[in-house]
């Protein structure tokens, strides 16, 4: 089986033995030299460790000192983490559609979930590729909104030279299955030196030093130990990216002409770092989305279905108090990509032999 991700870790065995040995392990220097290896990717004066990608959202949320009834815009397209980071902030959530050239959230769908008691706007990067920072930032800023970032699957992505992170609050994953992983981690990305402040306080239960408490905080610290596993994979990032953008390439070439099928776009002026090679399977393929996912498993190519609903259509959410009744049918393009999207390997380990059946198998069971 050709594997949908691969994790490999084994040249941070040096500085996690250091970090054992050290007899420290929590929250030290390793999380700062992390943190400053990450803001310089960044383009940010501040980079702030955290233990998990969903934190981050959160941390980032409460920082803005949200009040009930205050709300957030988001994609409907996108990983649970980003709604349930929003109902943990206690606001109240608005979709706006996607674009389907990008996935992300379509600045023109955006007006119109702007009210009154709109605080934030959160495009979320997904698959590797900015969402249209050029339109979402200006919009943030003509309305007053605060811009949080779902970088999760996006680090060192750019939009006409800038980093993802840095357009306003960034929040990263650091997942196992992430371009670059902690195993768990997250980071939050910021220029503001007093929202960085209140996040390292928030981290660390409030405390400005020992039992000097300031704010009601939370223990969302990262450990030296998961800091150690990610720096030497932050040391290769440009590397481990191009890897990726490489087999992307020969990915598209060899898919290009496949009847029913749709290979992602590289939009212009974006640096897309490709955590997934999303495709998609339009009405007219010969097999429908999930019958190709099938078919392809069957074959030995590992593939993902990313995501298979709208991220509030399952019953955990019906009738929730701070999302509004919606359904997929307010959200035409994000419930077609759902159903179409499929990801098919691209990460650094491939092989030529392994892009070359890959290829061939999805372009024989689509019968090409």
């Amino acid at each position: 089986m050709i594997p949908i991700t691969v994790v490999d870790v084994r040249d941070s065995e040096a500085l996690v033995v250091e970090v054992l040995r050290s007899g420290a392990i929590a929250q030290g220097p390793m999380v700062k030299r992390f943190e400053d290896a990450f803001a310089a990717i960044a383009g940010t004066k501040h980079a702030v460790a955290v233990n998990n990608g969903t934190t981050a959202l959160v941390a980032s949320l409460q920082v803005l000192d949200l009040q009930p009834g205050d709300e957030v815009i988001t994609s409907p397209f996108t990983f649970v983490a980003t709604l349930n980071a929003i109902l943990e902030a206690g606001a109240t959530v608005r979709f706006a559609d996607i674009k389907r050239e990008d996935f992300g959230i379509d600045p023109d769908a955006v007006p119109a979930a702007i009210g009154p008691r709109t605080k934030v706007l959160m495009p979320v990067h997904l698959y590797g590729q900015t969402a249209n920072m050029g339109k979402l930032a200006p919009l943030a800023a003509e309305h007053g909104l605060h811009l949080v970032e779902d970088a999760a699957q996006a680090i060192g992505a750019s939009f006409e030279g800038q980093r993802s992170g840095s357009f306003g609050v960034g929040c990263f994953s650091l997942y196992a299955t992430k371009n670059i992983t902690t195993a768990e981690g997250g980071v939050i990305t910021t220029d503001d030196d007093e929202l960085a402040d209140r996040l390292r306080l928030l981290r660390n239960q409030g405390m400005r030093a020992r039992y000097q408490y300031e704010v009601a905080g939370h223990n969302y610290r990262m450990t030296d130990l998961h800091a150690a596993v990610g720096i030497p994979q932050l040391e290769k990032l440009d590397e481990l990216t191009a890897a990726r953008q490489s087999n992307a390439k020969r990915l598209s070439d060899g898919l290009a002409g496949t009847p029913g099928l749709e290979t992602p776009q590289v939009l212009p002026g974006r640096e897309h770092v490709w955590h997934q090679y999303t495709v998609l399977v339009g009405p007219h393929a010969f097999l429908e989305r999930d019958e190709l996912a099938a078919a392809l498993t069957e074959k030995g190519v590992g593939n993902g279905i990313y995501y298979p609903k709208l991220v509030f259509d399952y019953d955990c959410y019906t009738g929730h108090p701070l999302i509004p009744r919606v359904s997929a049918a307010d959200f035409p393009v994000a419930s077609s990509v759902a159903v179409q999207a499929l990801s098919l390997p691209v990460h650094p380990k491939l092989t030529e032999s392994d892009i070359d059946y890959i290829i061939e198998s999805v372009r024989e069971v689509l019968g090409a």
